[in-house]
């Protein structure tokens, strides 16, 4: 992988992570307690409980992926950056571009 290249993914993960930070903040307000005070009926209360459970899944996923992503910054001027941890095949630059955090080849990653 050429020096250019190395930069290009570089700032694609950056901001990638800037995207990452800014999901994690939406859903860190959205996972707020639900209030009993809150004048909702006991239907609506179960859904807003429920939308809660979804979005904190959502959020832990997000912050995986936050670390997954900080990982692969870290990793990217290392000489075996690209190259599946699982079979030693160099990973395409297609792969890189879409899935940067994984450090997996197509093949690999199932």
């Amino acid at each position: 992988m050429t020096t250019q290249e190395k930069e290009n993914i570089k700032k694609m993960i950056e901001q990638k992570i800037i995207r990452a930070k800014k999901k994690i903040l939406d859903y860190k307000e959205l996972t707020q307690p639900i209030k009993p005070e809150n004048s909702l009926g006991r239907v609506s209360r179960m859904d807003a409980i429920n939308n809660k459970s979804v979005v904190e899944a959502a959020l832990r996923r997000a912050e995986e992926n936050l670390a997954a992503l900080k990982s692969a910054l870290e990793n990217l001027h290392k000489e075996d950056f690209g190259i599946c941890k699982k079979c030693s095949c160099k990973i395409p630059a297609g792969r890189i571009v879409l899935k940067p955090e994984s450090p997996y080849c197509v093949n690999c990653a199932r």
